[in-house]
C-alpha cells in the first residue's frame, strides 16, 4: 500500500511538473493567447509570438528544469550523506564557490562563454565542497554536523567578499557578472541547455545509484561496513555527484540559494527518508518549485521581472528559520 502511495504521488508531482512547464511557456510580459502558444511549441512561422515562444520561454523553461533537478537532488543527497537537516549546496558554500571561481575566470582568464563558465563553476563547488568538509573535521576522523555549518558559513562569508572585491575593482566584470549575481533563468538560449544537460544528467544517475548504500550509511558508518558499504568510497561519489549537480546548476543560472534546503524537507514529509523514493521526488518537485519562483516573479512584478533567485530566498528563508527551531539548533 506504500509502495502505491508513493508512486501515485510521483504521478502526481509528474502532473504538476507538466502543468508548471506549460504555464512558464505561457505566460511572460507579452500575453500570448494559449492556441498560440501551443501551435508554436511545434511550430515557427516566424511570428513575433513563435520568435518568442521558441528562442525565449521554452529555453527559460528548460534551464529552469534542468537547474531546478540539479540543486534539489544536491540538496537531498548532501543531507543524506553529512545526516545534518541544514545540509544545503548554498549554506554549505558549494553554490558560492561555484560563482566565485566563475567571477575568477571573468575577470582574470577572460571566459565569456558557457564551456568556460562550466568548467570553473565545478571546480570551484568542488573546491569549496573539500574545504568545508576539511574544516568540518577538525582532525576528527568524521565531519561534525554543527561544525561543516559554521565552516560552510565561514566559507561563503570569504567568498562573497572575494566576489565582491573583484566586482568593485572591475566594472567590467560587474556588467558581465550582475544578471547572473542574483540568480535568474532569463535570457538563456538552447546552447546553455546543451551545455549543462550532460552534467545534471550524469549527477542525478550517480545519485540514484547511491540511493542504496546511503540508505544503509544512515544507519551509521559501522553498520554501513558490516552490511557491505564502502563508506569512503560511497562518500566520494556523492561529493562527485552534488558537485556535478551544484556546478552545472549555477553554472546556467547564477547562485540560487535555498531549492535544495525547501526540497530535502519536503521530499522527506512525501516520501521518507528512503533515498530511493525521496531522490525520484527531488527531481520531479525542484523544478516545481524554481519555475513555480520563476512564475511568481514574473507576475507580482510585471511588466518587469523579479528574478528567481530572490523569489526562492524569500520562501526559504523562514523555512530554514523554522527548521532551526524545530530541530533546536540555535547554538549554531
Amino acid at each position: 500500500m506504500l509502495v502505491i502511495r508513493r508512486a501515485g504521488g510521483l504521478l502526481a508531482a509528474a502532473l504538476v511538473l507538466l502543468l508548471v512547464c506549460l504555464l512558464s511557456v505561457w505566460l511572460g510580459a507579452k500575453p500570448i493567447s494559449p492556441d498560440v502558444t501551443w501551435h508554436a511549441l511545434w511550430q515557427n512561422d516566424g511570428s513575433p509570438e513563435a520568435t518568442i515562444i521558441q528562442q525565449y520561454r521554452v529555453p527559460r523553461t528548460l534551464i529552469g528544469i534542468l537547474a531546478g533537478i540539479g540543486l534539489g537532488v544536491a540538496g537531498v543527497l548532501m543531507q543524506a550523506m553529512t545526516r545534518n537537516p541544514l545540509a544545503d549546496p548554498g549554506l554549505l558554500g558549494v553554490t558560492l564557490g561555484a560563482s566565485a571561481a566563475v567571477v575568477a575566470a571573468i575577470a582574470f582568464a577572460g571566459v565569456s562563454a558557457l564551456t568556460g563558465y562550466v568548467w570553473f563553476a565545478l571546480a570551484g563547488a568542488a573546491a569549496a565542497a573539500v574545504l568545508v568538509y576539511l574544516l568540518g573535521r577538525g582532525g576528527r576522523s568524521a565531519a561534525a554536523a554543527d561544525r561543516m555549518v559554521l565552516a560552510g558559513a565561514a566559507i561563503s562569508a570569504v567568498l562573497a567578499a572575494f566576489v565582491s572585491a573583484v566586482l568593485l575593482q572591475r566594472p567590467d566584470v560587474f556588467l558581465t557578472f550582475r544578471y547572473w549575481d542574483v540568480g535568474s533563468i532569463a535570457g538563456r538560449d538552447m546552447a546553455v541547455v546543451v551545455q549543462v544537460a550532460p552534467f545534471i544528467v550524469v549527477g542525478t544517475v550517480i545519485a540514484l545509484l547511491l540511493a542504496r548504500p546511503l540508505n544503509v550509511l544512515a544507519l551509521g558508518d559501522e553498520t554501513g561496513r558490516a552490511l557491505g558499504v564502502a563508506t569512503v568510497r560511497t562518500r566520494l561519489w556523492a561529493a562527485i555527484a552534488v558537485t556535478l549537480l551544484c556546478g552545472a546548476a549555477t553554472a546556467a543560472a547564477g547562485p540560487i540559494g535555498f531549492v535544495g534546503l525547501i526540497i530535502a524537507h519536503s521530499t522527506r514529509l512525501l516520501a521518507g527518508p528512503d533515498l530511493r523514493w525521496s531522490l525520484p521526488y527531488a527531481a520531479l518537485l525542484s523544478p516545481v518549485l524554481l519555475l513555480g519562483a520563476d512564475l511568481v516573479g514574473r507576475l507580482i512584478a510585471a511588466p518587469s521581472e523579479l528574478a528567481v533567485g530572490l523569489v526562492t530566498a524569500l520562501i526559504g528563508a523562514p523555512i530554514f528559520i523554522a527548521v532551526c527551531r524545530r530541530r533546536r539548533l540555535a547554538e549554531l
